[in-house]
This record gives C-alpha cells, structure tokens and sequence, in this order.
C-alpha cells in the first residue's frame, strides 16, 4: 500500500546499463511513494550526487565502470554512517553479498528481480530493515561457516582464474614459487577442490573473484 500522506522515499540510483536503468524508473514512475532524485553511472559521481542530494535509500549495481559498489560503500559510510545501500547485482555470488552486508549494505538483490520484489526491497531498507530474497539467503546458509580466503590467497586465486601459472604468479606477485604452491594447495583445500578448473569455476560462481567484461 503506497503511502500519500508523507513525503516520499528519495532514491539515488547508480547504473551505468541503460537498459537496466530505464526499467528500474520505469517500474518506479508508478509508485507514489518512491521516487527518483538523481542518477549516477559510476562510483565517483554517486559520492558527489549523495553528498549533495542526501538521498533515503540508494540503488547501486554492484559492477560500476570505475570501480566496485563494495569498494564504494566506505566513501559513502564516511559521508553518512546511516545510509541505505541496495545492491543491485548481475548474479547471487555468495562471497560479494557477504563482503557488501559486512561493509554495510542493506540489501542485496539481482538485475531479474521482480517489479513488485524491487518495490518491497526498496520500501524495506528505507525503513531501516535489511533484505535478503530467499534464494540469496539459502546460498549464503549452505556457504556458512566456510573458512574465508586470506587477502593473498585471493589475489593468487584471481590470477590463476587469469590461467597464470605457479611461476607467473610468483614473478607478479614477487613471492617465491614454494610461497605460490603453498597458496594454492591452502585455497583448493578452503574451496574444496582437487584443480585449478574446479577451483576458477567455483571462484566465478562464488564471485570470489572479479571478471571484467
């Protein structure tokens, strides 16, 4: 049920695919309780339009041209400790929806969401409650208790994802082949997988690691 009485929730939307921006205003033209006060198609104009349009909630998809919403949600936390973060995500990746709900996001949903499940999602985190549709919060339950990868293994785990070898992960990263190997066996070991095509599937699937396209 819309409300009419108050004023309505301000949202600051931040997508750099136009598609994908135009149906999300599409969907919200119809709500008279939402609306949509600015627009942004990377992190650094959703800082400058947050500081100056302090919006209620932001709509943020998580791939932006010049960086990732998850690197973004400190800036926006420094600005305002109180402010209300949707992710907006190609894909349920349980490592990233936990990365940007431990970074404080309120919210996590994908880009095939239902109209009437953005609307919920949007009026929800406005209200100050966090949301989770259940198909992401059955991937985060059946990934919970997993030991986390250390900021070393993740980067070597990116690298191999890049189909580097021992060597030339070594020579990147300017540690020793033995250092890399040890690595490795750690990460196959936190994943649960016995080669280097599994444990890049699984990455991928997990978004443990980013792929530019």
């Amino acid at each position: 049920m819309n409300n009419k009485t108050s004023d309505p929730i301000r949202l600051l939307l931040v997508e750099n695919q136009t598609l994908v921006s135009i149906g999300i205003k599409t969907i919200l033209s119809g709500q008279s309780d939402l609306k949509i006060i600015g627009e942004a198609a990377n992190g650094a104009e959703a800082i400058k339009l947050f500081r100056e349009l302090k919006p209620d909630v932001t709509i943020m998809s998580l791939r932006l041209p010049d960086s990732c919403a998850i690197d973004v949600l400190d800036d926006y936390f420094d600005e305002n400790s109180r402010a209300r973060i949707l992710i907006l995500a190609e894909h349920a990746g349980d490592a990233e929806i936990s990365r940007s709900l431990k970074k404080g996001a309120a919210g996590y949903i994908c880009k095939d969401i239902s109209e009437s499940e953005l609307i919920k999602a949007i009026r929800t985190v406005s209200a100050g409650r966090k949301y989770i549709p259940a198909e992401i919060a059955e991937i985060l339950s059946e990934n919970f208790g997993r030991e986390e990868l250390t900021t070393a293994e993740r980067k070597i785990l990116q690298m191999l994802v890049g189909g580097n070898s021992n060597k030339e992960i070594a020579f990147g990263l300017s540690v020793s082949e033995n250092t890399v190997k040890t690595h490795v066996k750690n990460v196959f070991e936190k994943l649960g997988v016995s080669d280097r095509t599994s444990a890049a599937t699984l990455a991928i699937k997990r978004g443990l690691v980013r792929i530019d396209i």
